[in-house]
């Protein structure tokens, strides 16, 4: 391996950790009769993406926050919605750089 490429591998390695970008997708469970409000409230909340279910009383929202750090206050901001039952998580991903 040529100097030049070790240090773009290092530099890409440094971007990752500094980049990370968590994205995770879950089922929304509404309180009783509160569809329409939760899919509202979730998709007001900057970093979400929310749409309804075409066959059950559920909500698909996926969230792509900048950083670990915004993650968490959005966690922060989801447990607090009052139209939101239930929030299962069904993926979640978050670049790691490569520590070998």
């Amino acid at each position: 391996m040529n100097f030049q490429m070790f240090n773009q591998d290092i530099l890409k390695a440094e971007w990752k950790k500094e980049k990370q970008m968590p994205i995770f997708s879950y089922l929304a469970t509404p309180n009783t009769g509160q569809k329409n409000d939760l899919l509202k409230d979730l998709n007001e909340l900057e970093h979400c993406e929310a749409v309804p279910a075409e066959n059950e009383e559920l909500i698909i929202l996926v969230t792509e926050a900048p950083d670990p750090e915004m993650e968490k206050q959005l966690q922060q901001q989801l447990k607090q919605l009052v139209s939101l039952q239930n929030l299962s998580m069904t993926y979640g991903h978050a670049d790691q750089a490569d520590h070998n």
